[in-house]
């Protein structure tokens, strides 16, 4: 079985039960894989705009990332590219939720060869940020 279809069989079973917790969810997501695979295969497009969108949301919101943070950065790759903003020394506030972005943005900028996946990426990021407003959003002002 190639690496590919491994890792899409990997995600199914992962996303089969109905209800997940944020826990079961971040630890059953590979999110740099994702990305890897998913800004420049359709088979994994869904998979990272789903769960690995909600991972990352849920991972940088325990970090006490701020959802403009995460959108400065999506104008950021839009501007100067996915390799880039992996490359800045601290692209979001917090030297730890740094490093987690740097990981996964790394795994992406390998692959990352057109600006078609470029686009992606930054979708993805805004994608991340928004679900990151959510969740504030829904525990209210003073939470």
């Amino acid at each position: 079985m190639s690496a590919d279809r491994r890792a899409a069989e990997d995600h199914r079973h992962a996303a089969h039960p109905a209800t997940r917790t944020d826990d079961e969810l971040r630890a059953a997501t590979d999110i740099g894989r994702l990305l890897l695979y998913g800004l420049t295969r359709d088979a994994f497009r869904t998979a990272l705009f789903g769960d690995g969108a909600v991972a990352a949301a849920v991972t940088l919101d325990r970090l006490g990332v701020l959802s403009r943070s995460v959108a400065f950065l999506a104008d950021t790759v839009r501007a100067g590219g996915v390799r880039y903003v992996a490359e800045l020394p601290e692209p979001l506030p917090s030297a730890g939720a740094s490093q987690v972005l740097r990981g996964w943005l790394a795994a992406a900028a390998d692959v990352v060869a057109d600006p078609e996946a470029e686009t992606r990426a930054a979708r993805w990021l805004d994608t991340v940020a928004e679900l990151i407003g959510a969740r504030r959003d829904s525990r209210g002002p003073h939470q």
